[in-house]
């Protein structure tokens, strides 16, 4: 008797593993893609998953829904560990009902993010759906707008993460876009909010499915995913090694990692990184992997607005998440869009007790009618709010030009910057000598060689950090080649920081 039941409930289980049928599986396989299970095998340590709701089935009745029900309702949900830390996963199978989303879906999502905010551990939503089950209506609908507010309410808790490894379109979208990283596999994957058909019925425009909603808008175009792979594999390794950057939750640090590089490495090639020649380029991201134990740089929005740079490193085995002008894009300009995705990334490291170093280059905002017309103020200041805001430890190394406005968004002293270092080479002004010039001395422009003099006179006063040191500005001019040692003992200094901003609701940051 005991064995027969035993027995069954292993048939049971068989059959809900086999989600939509071996065809249907064979032809997730045709496509390149994995199936949920599958997925959740790479993500997760081995044999660590533990799952819930295996056997639930929808409650629809309608369209003849009632003569096929299988286990699990197109979403494979639990816990499991990544490096032994735990995280809760839901992974939608297209093999059931192309993994649309009906009321029992939804529910069972929302009962692993609810324990994830209670038990205060990262959720990972493998995203693979055609979207909500029509069959359901309004039901389905009230399961978005569930998982959405679950989604709100664990902003700043635990971190979210979204993969999105099929389609992923309509409401479905809205999910990952408020969660704090999104990653896609090219060629199998998109995203949008309506599909190419609707679109060329609208608006008579003719547009696939990838050109309007693919890895490579979404990474290069529209900045809503934060990083694109070749296939499932390298996805979900990627998102086992940002996991190991992160912190379970709000309330824990991020975990510290054993280390093999010396905290006081001098790196003489540094010295020479800055080009004779003002307004020659160099790349930033040399900076950031000399900085970084054993050259580990995890880049976040790697292919949009690559004029800041954004990631993560450790020091020290320590996670810090870095901000970086890239003086090789637009001579490392603030913009629209470099101001936006490095605002987002300030305030996730706020949010989750990540210090921030800063890496400065920048001449300032990048001019111009459609800046302006596309309210590079507004989105200038989000950048300018979220380092003021932020009361993680902060540490800003300025390397050569750090101009106007510009030089006081990028986390200066007077938005509460702990240790600001500069360069010798560092040139802290209002702007570039010659505007200056033209500008102070105008009554001369007529007269090359005055200017020229007058150009001189404003390089020899102004192009320097001393000016700024001599107000206390810069706490100290540092050698190029000791900058890790310097940055390394700063973070190191600060790790007992307490900060807090006056109490309020929330704020109201520029959006």
């Amino acid at each position: 008797m005991m064995k027969d039941i035993l027995q069954q409930l292993e048939e049971r289980r068989e059959t809900a593993r086999l989600g939509g049928g071996q065809n249907r599986i064979d032809s997730q396989h045709g496509r390149g893609k994995l199936t949920a299970r599958e997925r959740i095998e790479l993500l997760l340590d081995e044999d660590s998953f533990e799952e819930f709701d295996m056997f639930k089935t929808h409650r629809c009745t309608d369209f003849g829904m009632e003569a096929q029900k299988p286990y699990g309702d197109g979403v494979v949900t639990g816990w499991g560990t990544i490096n032994g830390r735990m995280v809760y996963v839901f992974s939608q199978d297209f093999t059931v009902f192309g993994g649309s989303l009906s009321e029992t879906h939804a529910e069972k999502i929302c009962k692993i993010m609810d324990m994830a905010i209670q038990n205060g551990a990262p959720v990972i939503g493998i995203n693979d759906s055609g979207g909500a089950r029509i069959q359901e209506g309004v039901a389905s609908l009230a399961g978005y707008a569930d998982v959405f507010q679950r989604n709100i309410e664990a902003s700043g808790v635990i971190p979210q993460i979204s993969v999105i490894m099929g389609p992923c379109a309509g409401g479905a979208v809205y999910s990952p876009a408020m969660t704090d990283f999104i990653f896609m596999v090219k060629d199998t994957s998109y995203m949008f909010v309506t599909g190419p058909d609707v679109v060329k019925t609208v608006t008579n425009e003719q547009v696939t499915a990838e050109e309007l909603g693919g890895a490579s808008t979404h990474t290069k175009k529209s900045s809503v995913a934060d990083g694109a792979f070749d296939n499932d594999v390298e996805a979900l390794a990627e998102v086992r090694r940002l996991v190991d950057f992160l912190p379970l939750n709000n309330r824990e640090k991020p975990p510290v990692r054993p280390f093999f590089d010396e905290p006081g490495r001098i790196e003489d090639s540094l010295d020479t990184l800055i080009p004779e020649n003002p307004n020659t380029p160099y790349d930033m991201k040399e900076l950031i992997t000399k900085v970084a134990d054993e050259g580990d740089f995890y880049e976040i929005q790697e292919d949009f607005a690559k004029n800041i740079i954004t990631g993560f490193i450790r020091l020290e085995g320590q996670t810090v998440g870095v901000v970086a002008n890239q003086p090789m894009v637009l001579a490392g300009c603030l913009d629209i869009d470099s101001s936006r995705k490095a605002a987002r990334f300030v305030r996730f490291c706020d949010c989750f007790e990540i210090p921030i170093l800063t890496l400065v280059d920048v001449p300032g905002f990048l001019p111009g009618t459609s800046q302006e017309y596309g309210g590079v103020i507004k989105h200038g200041a989000k950048l300018l709010f979220a380092y003021g805001e932020a009361t993680v430890p902060k540490v800003t190394v300025i390397t050569r030009k750090a101009y106007g406005g510009a030089y006081d968004v990028m986390a200066s002293k007077h938005l509460r910057g702990d240790f600001n270092y500069a360069w010798p080479t560092a040139e802290i002004a209002v702007m570039g000598a010659k505007g200056a010039t033209e500008i102070i001395h105008r009554a001369d422009l007529g007269d090359a060689e005055k200017i020229a003099a007058h150009a001189k006179d404003y390089e020899d006063r102004f192009a320097n950090p001393f000016v700024a040191a001599e107000r206390g500005f810069i706490d100290e001019v540092i050698q190029p080649k000791s900058t890790r040692h310097r940055v390394s003992r700063a973070f190191a200094s600060l790790r007992n920081k307490k900060l807090t901003n006056p109490w309020k609701k929330h704020d109201n940051i520029p959006l």
